[in-house]
């Protein structure tokens, strides 16, 4: 459809409809997961790692889910994704056994992969250039409201079935995901999947992993490594915050107030943030973000009472809301077609690396040092992203949504 007539409310049911419902279904069953493992049997240490297999999923299953969604397009892929999840969610609820549970966490993971990937290959491919950052952060923000809707919406089968109605409100939201998936309309086939006929001038070999990690390299070690940053950040900030909150001795329902304000903020301010790229370039929101989560994080320590660790945590909230979307927006951006699952699945890897780096890092140096230290870590790692960001993301005079060349040497 030309650029002048897209209208995002016209997808807005298939495209976002099943990111809700998917976000609720894994929000519902991240506040009980540690528990479910403890109550299987599972020591403390067990039960973090098996917080960490959904990760651990996702993290090996990036680029396989680039097989699938080239091969049978990103509708079957998305309802896929969703069926797996159903199943792995089924698994946990009904077995009762730690090692099946401990799989059901890791099917979760992969299942997220093979989702995310799917819904960022069809939104980039549906819509203009101009319009891409809104509708990628609009998905990011709505996949954040299922994330936080998801508790609200166990709380009451928790009550009635224990912490396993937890797992059957998750498996109810994934099949209503693959179901609404099912809406999404078909993209134009692409060379590699399956019933595609390519032939004269437009026929090749089709683009693999490899042979597109080789053609953009250059943009995986500069802005990859900003993405990677991010990521890093990202992933520690939502432990940095409870971790502070008992280090000066504030009780479990101030805490969670806090981190729930935090939460508030960064879910509210998603489409500004999309329409800023758009109008401004990518730049304008990926250098602001890093700063102002890197300054939250460097004055986090610095908190003594709730009041100072509120302001610390809107800032670092309101930080991580205006870049909703900033990851697959420029991943969307650079991304070649024919190749962009391929390429995607990369990024994707690149940003899951960070997500599970960040906490390591926290961790280590905590150990070593002690908690200030380890969020100050984290912080300079807010600001040594900006800088990235700053050198190797276009400015504004970049065409919104072009896969321009990175800039810098």
């Amino acid at each position: 459809m030309p650029a002048d007539e897209f209208s995002l409310r016209k997808i807005a049911i298939p495209a976002y409809g099943p990111t809700l419902l998917y976000g609720l279904a894994t929000g519902a069953i991240l506040p009980v997961i540690a528990l479910t493992a403890r109550g299987l049997g599972a020591t403390v240490a067990l039960a973090a790692l098996v917080i960490t297999l959904t990760g651990v999923g996702s993290l090996l299953t990036n680029v396989p889910a680039t097989i699938v969604t080239t091969r049978f397009g990103e509708k079957w892929a998305l309802v896929a994704a969703s069926a797996w999840c159903a199943l792995a969610m089924v698994l946990a609820a009904a077995v009762p056994v730690l090692e099946v549970f401990a799989l059901a966490v890791f099917m979760v993971g992969m299942a997220g992969s093979v989702f995310g990937l799917a819904r960022q290959s069809y939104l980039t491919e549906a819509v203009p250039a101009h319009f891409r950052a809104r509708a990628l952060s609009t998905l990011g923000g709505v996949n954040r409201i299922g994330v936080f809707i998801g508790p609200f919406a166990a709380a009451g089968a928790i009550s009635l079935f224990g912490t396993t109605g937890a797992y059957w409100v998750g498996a109810a939201a994934a099949v209503g995901a693959g179901i609404l998936s099912l809406q999404v309309p078909d993209l134009a086939v692409r060379p590699g999947r399956s019933g595609t006929k390519v032939s004269g001038a437009d026929a090749g070999p089709a683009p693999t992993v490899r042979s597109i990690l080789r053609s953009h390299a250059r943009v995986f070690r500069t802005i990859g490594i900003g993405v990677l940053l991010i990521a890093a950040v990202r992933a520690t900030r939502q432990a940095v915050i409870p971790l502070w909150g008992q280090h000066i001795g504030l009780d479990p329902t101030q805490t969670a107030l806090i981190y729930g304000l935090s939460g508030a903020i960064d879910m509210l301010i998603f489409y500004p943030a999309g329409k800023a790229m758009d109008t401004w370039g990518r730049r304008s929101v990926a250098v602001p973000c890093m700063l102002i989560m890197g300054l939250g994080l460097g004055l986090l320590p610095l908190a003594s009472e709730a009041t100072g660790l509120l302001l610390a945590a809107l800032l670092i909230g309101f930080g991580n809301g205006i870049g909703s979307g900033i990851v697959m927006t420029l991943g969307a951006d650079f991304s070649p077609s024919p190749g962009r699952p391929q390429f995607l699945g990369i990024w994707r890897l690149l940003a899951d690396l960070g997500t599970m780096g960040g906490p390591g890092i926290l961790s280590g140096v905590t150990a070593l040092v002690s908690l200030s230290a380890g969020i100050g870590a984290t912080a300079v790692l807010g600001l040594l992203g900006a800088v990235v960001l700053w050198v190797w993301v276009p400015g504004p005079k970049a065409a919104a949504g072009s896969a321009a060349v990175p800039r810098g040497r």
